[in-house]
């Protein structure tokens, strides 16, 4: 066969849809990959500007996740609420709305499974870890719940009304700490820190490794994200909300309730995410304190980002943002950095990210306005 027969066989084979479609995916699936070394670039030479040798830096972060159990461990703590918020950000980015109040719905779920762990403390184990779990989900609920109905009656934008839940639970917990839920040693010292009393142990979820935090909690998280593949992937309800997510005109012309499925959308964002606060306060912090949420409710959202908007894509995305978490831990210590300079560093990786998840939908709508 001669050069030409050989290239015009290649140019049907490239041309194929089939190898379009592929190569489109893997890109689409390559490029929130790309956003953690091209930070780690960057961010080297802003370490070489400190007069710091980027090799000690990340080595330092490498060994503060994998040079110990506790930090193997810490990773899978850490990775627990990011997952579970991630996963209620994958929910409500499917159903077209944008939840950005999960630092709210995490007070209000470790709010609510501490009021309930503290009331019913003489409850069995096995009946109280349950239902505090529910009191945070259902707080959670409520609290996204409430910007999912706003826009569905009033057209108010979620961005902006769960970021004012953000500020509300926020001071809602503080009153709450330093009043009626002040913890009675704190009031009779005349400290008056902001936290609660310890919690019952009975409302303590297992621990799975001795002398470490990691908690049974990490196994919920799991168990909810394979739960929520097949919710939103092989159930009416979860098509609804893709539906909605993908063109609520056309689900409007098909009968669906745009409206409805908005706010639902919102509402279970907000149930994970409550859930997320109940596992903080009942396997990490054993008690509620000011400032617990500690961020996992916006770097939720890039960990839901970099999975791909996938339940099952979120699990290894929690587990890559809890390591850079705790090694960046370990690198500020061993380099001594400034601590915005790991802020600064993921706050890049959350920016080429989100870039690739923009860039991905242009492609999107360029291959659709070419066919």
């Amino acid at each position: 066969m001669d050069r030409p027969a050989n290239h015009r066989v290649l140019n049907r084979f490239f041309e194929k849809p089939g190898f379009k479609r592929l190569a489109n995916q893997t890109i689409e699936a390559l490029l929130p990959l790309a956003s953690v070394p091209l930070a780690l670039i960057i961010g080297a030479f802003m370490l070489l500007a400190l007069n710091v040798n980027p090799l000690t830096a990340y080595g330092a972060l490498i060994n503060g996740v994998f040079g110990s159990t506790f930090g193997l461990t810490q990773t899978l703590v850490d990775a627990t609420p990011l997952l579970l918020v991630g996963l209620g950000v994958v929910i409500a980015f499917r159903g077209g709305v944008l939840n950005i109040g999960g630092e709210g719905q995490i007070t209000v779920g470790a709010l609510a499974a501490s009021a309930a762990a503290l009331t019913l403390n003489q409850w069995p184990a096995y009946a109280l870890i349950p239902t505090c779990l529910i009191a945070g989900a259902l707080a959670g609920a409520v609290w996204g719940g409430i910007p999912g109905f706003l826009k569905a009656r009033l057209g108010v934008n979620e961005i902006l009304s769960t970021i004012m839940m953000n500020s509300i639970a926020q001071q809602f917990s503080l009153y709450l700490l330093t009043g009626p839920m002040l913890d009675p040693s704190e009031k009779a010292a005349g400290t008056s820190i902001a936290q609660s009393a310890l919690l019952p142990k009975a409302s303590w979820l297992p621990t799975l490794v001795p002398q470490t935090l990691l908690n049974a909690g990490t196994i919920l998280a799991v168990v909810l994200a394979i739960f929520v593949y097949v919710f939103m992937w092989r159930t009416t309800i979860g098509y609804r909300i893709r539906a909605v997510g993908l063109n609520p005109d056309a689900s409007r012309y098909a009968g669906i309730n745009v409206r409805l499925y908005q706010m639902l959308a919102l509402t279970l964002g907000g149930l994970f995410a409550g859930i997320a606060g109940a596992v903080q306060v009942m396997g990490v912090q054993r008690r509620m304190m000011d400032g617990l949420s500690g961020g996992y409710g916006f770097t939720g959202i890039v960990v839901a980002l970099f999975g791909q908007l996938h339940p099952l894509g979120a699990i290894p995305a929690s587990i890559l943002f809890g390591g850079l978490l705790v090694g960046s831990d370990q690198m500020q210590r061993t380099t001594q950095v400034p601590s915005a300079i790991v802020d600064v560093l993921l706050g890049m990786i959350v920016l080429f990210v989100v870039s690739s998840v923009i860039w991905s939908r242009y492609r999107a709508r360029r291959r659709q306005t070419h066919v």
